[in-house]
């Protein structure tokens, strides 16, 4: 995944509950991540195959699924176990763009945020929030808000620490 690929070209994932932490970053980048919380790995793989997602999970059955094996269907075995070690497997094995659309879909529910107005989220915000912050942006499924706090600084440091390994 290199600078300039459009969202249409952008691997979409569904991530196993085995690897479950993986969701959140890959749509912290901005990638669309399917969490997979079922135990059916035949499920997983029909999903997987209807969506066009790549698969990333630490079963190694799955992995020996004949559709993966003979290069239908795209997975990912993840060796460590250990969130960060497992993003950053993803970003080198994938070739990902940790700058891809950051901060662009719900950390919750993978929909697309929608910029807010700083009168749109008067009374959806804490006082603090509203009165230090000029940029909102909302999910339009579950309604949740974002700001560029300290946990958005933090979080964009700990995306930038991954491109470099």
């Amino acid at each position: 995944m290199h600078k300039g690929v459009s969202l249409v070209d952008a691997p979409k994932f569904i991530v196993d509950c085995n690897v479950g932490k993986l969701v959140r970053w890959l749509r912290l980048m901005g990638y669309d991540a399917r969490f997979f919380d079922g135990s059916d790995d035949s499920e997983l793989v029909a999903i997987a195959q209807t969506e066009g997602r790549v698969i990333l999970t630490r079963d190694t059955r799955i992995m020996k699924r004949r559709v993966i094996t003979r290069g239908r269907l795209r997975a990912v075995l993840i060796k460590s176990d250990q969130p960060e070690r497992q993003i950053h497997q993803v970003i080198e094995t994938l070739e990902l763009d940790c700058r891809f659309k950051p901060f662009s879909l719900c950390l919750e529910c993978n929909r697309e945020l929608v910029e807010r107005g700083k009168a749109e989220v008067k009374e959806l915000v804490p006082p603090y929030v509203f009165k230090t912050q000029d940029q909102f942006m909302q999910c339009p499924a579950c309604q949740r808000i974002y700001w560029r706090g300290t946990h958005w600084r933090a979080m964009t440091r700990r995306l930038e620490g991954l491109v470099g390994g």
